[in-house]
């Protein structure tokens, strides 16, 4: 009888990438190395301290609040940032006994509703338009308030033409401090998306992070390929890590697999690949997320699925595997 259970799984599906061509990359090491990598899955994981969640842009987008929680529910996602202008319609136009009956659902479902992902921006060089954007930031941190959520996503969304970058995420970073104060005023948190053209690469969220320095403001780690340096993210993590209070993850099959597991493939990839494709240190992100005692949520941020539920499935397998 074949051996059953998910560590069973794994060390099969070890054995079958060998068999299907795998063993060119272990040129030199050979079968014990692999054997061996297969027999530390006998090892029971440590379950993370933190929770997989999703956010409905893209893959729920056309998804109604009873679907997210149907659907997240039957396939173990245990939270939810829900992004502005989907189908679910939960958005700042919301009444009260609205904003009642959405949080009512969530509270009644095995789902946390955690944060809600707003478009809200502050580098325009146009005073009234981040004026305006804080002001709308104020009504995304009210309805947060009445939904109980605990955060309220914002982003950097590039740099503006004709302006000192500098001059830029300073911006930033004031305007994010009294979004700050607000948030606190409202008992939730503002959390700057690692997002857009170069304002995405971690030095340039580190400075704005620090202008703004708020204990109400904190960072979304976003799994950018931008923060990869030499195969590695502890870098970028590192200079993140005191902010960190929301993270996004994305395609769980880019991976670079250690070394020491005997079953590592190299981050070069032949000319033409498609860009998601390019290789992601997703066990070295889940390790330094433990190392700071991260407890809160890791959220799938991918494209639609014509099959969802089995989409979700495997996703929360791979994400078990690389969090374990």
């Amino acid at each position: 009888m074949l051996k059953s259970g998910r560590r069973g799984f794994l060390k099969a599906g070890v054995l079958s990438a060998a068999s299907l061509g795998t063993l060119g990359a272990m040129e030199g090491r050979g079968l014990p190395a692999l054997a061996e990598s297969a027999l530390h899955l006998d090892k029971a994981p440590s379950p993370p301290p933190f929770k997989l969640g999703l956010v409905t842009y893209n893959l729920a987008k056309d998804w109604d609040i009873d679907t997210i929680i149907s659907n997240c529910e039957e396939t173990g996602f245990e939270g939810v940032e829900l992004r502005t202008t989907h189908r679910h319609g939960v958005e700042i136009s919301l009444n009260k006994a609205q904003r009642a009956d959405v949080k009512q659902r969530f509270a009644a479902s095995r789902v946390r509703l955690m944060s809600l992902g707003t478009t809200c921006e502050f580098e325009s060089p146009e005073a009234a338009a981040v004026e305006n954007n804080i002001e709308e930031t104020r009504r995304w941190c009210e309805l947060a308030q009445d939904l109980g959520c605990v955060g309220v996503k914002v982003r950097p969304n590039g740099f503006p033409k004709d302006v000192p970058e500098e001059k830029t995420l300073d911006q930033i970073g004031h305007a994010l401090a009294r979004c700050g104060d607000i948030a606190r005023d409202h008992g939730v948190e503002i959390w700057l998306e690692v997002h857009g053209p170069g304002t995405m690469l971690p030095p340039n969220i580190h400075h704005i992070l620090s202008v703004a320095n708020h204990p109400a403001v904190g960072a979304c780690w976003n799994s950018n390929d931008t923060d990869v340096v030499d195969g590695s993210v502890k870098p970028s993590f590192d200079l993140l890590k005191p902010w960190i209070r929301s993270c996004h993850i994305n395609e769980l099959c880019r991976t670079l697999l250690p070394w020491g597991s005997g079953l590592a493939v190299s981050e070069k990839k032949e000319p033409g690949f498609p860009e998601w494709e390019k290789p992601y240190p997703w066990r070295e992100l889940f390790t330094l997320l433990r190392g700071i005692g991260f407890n809160r949520y890791t959220y799938a941020e991918v494209p639609e699925s014509c099959e969802p539920i089995r989409f979700m499935h495997y996703y929360r397998a791979l994400w078990q595997y690389h969090a374990a």
